[in-house]
């Protein structure tokens, strides 16, 4: 497949971390901080003109368990932009629920690096556009590249990214998720070389996740390759209000939805 990336709208994804019921927030994947109701948040950001909102329950495959239907189903009901879900789903049986829910898209992660053809079989069965490839990387210890994560970023599976994310939008993912946990939760902006990497990889959109803490760290993403940008404690803690930063954006040249 080599096909351009159509020139869309460029996103902004507030990302709900769920751990026993609540939203919390940490740095490179530890150190956990409450920062509120699943419900009230989310409906703050569908007010506030986010895009969309991911809802990723952290510990499901740590834990053996799927993500939260009840939840997913309060959450939907409050909102009325996409909804994305992820952890804890492994097979088509949670998709048919989570989608059921009110869920317009699956984030897979840890299942699809088990069971690679899980990506085939979903995008077949649901279509490509409602199936996310999420992807934890980290820098490898050579310094020379990436190496993917799974378990909520704790077992290194010695994967190269760059093959994982060719594989996953080889295999039908209309979506790739792409956190860098040295980035995640520094404030200290995304992984521009990762964002570039993996841009010129793959045709499909390419979100960004892992490191936002200013407008311009938003706007060195969508520069770089991403398609759309992810981020949690900014939005969490109101630093930067979704408004204020599309506004920033358009002044830039950025196309976004105001």
């Amino acid at each position: 497949m080599d096909l351009a990336k159509p020139t869309l709208t460029k996103r902004i994804i507030p990302c709900l971390d769920i751990k026993d019921g609540r939203v919390v927030k940490g740095v490179n994947f530890v150190g956990l901080q409450d920062a509120g109701d699943p419900i009230e948040v989310a409906k703050r950001y569908n007010d506030e003109g986010a895009d969309e909102i991911t809802f990723l329950d952290i510990t499901a495959t740590h834990e053996g368990r799927n993500t939260t239907i009840e939840m997913v189903k309060r959450v939907a009901k409050e909102i009325f932009i996409p909804l994305a879900v992820g952890g804890g789903i492994s097979s088509l049986e949670d998709i048919y629920k989570l989608l059921n829910a009110g869920c317009d898209k699956v984030s897979l992660n840890s299942s699809a690096i088990a069971n690679p053809n899980f990506i085939t079989q979903s995008a077949k069965r649901f279509g490509s556009q409602c199936i996310i490839v999420a992807i934890d990387a980290k820098k490898k210890a050579t310094g020379k590249g990436w190496e993917v994560y799974t378990h909520g970023g704790r077992k290194n599976t010695g994967i190269d990214l760059e093959e994982w994310a060719l594989e996953a939008y080889n295999r039908g993912a209309g979506e790739i998720l792409l956190t860098s946990m040295d980035c995640d939760g520094t404030k200290n902006g995304y992984d521009l070389v990762q964002l570039q990497k993996i841009s010129k990889l793959v045709h499909i959109p390419l979100i960004a996740s892992g490191g936002a803490g200013s407008k311009e760290h938003i706007l060195e993403a969508f520069l770089n390759g991403a398609d759309a940008a992810l981020a949690a404690s900014i939005f969490h803690y109101q630093e930067i209000q979704i408004a204020d930063l599309k506004h920033f954006l358009k002044s830039k040249g950025i196309p976004v939805r105001i």
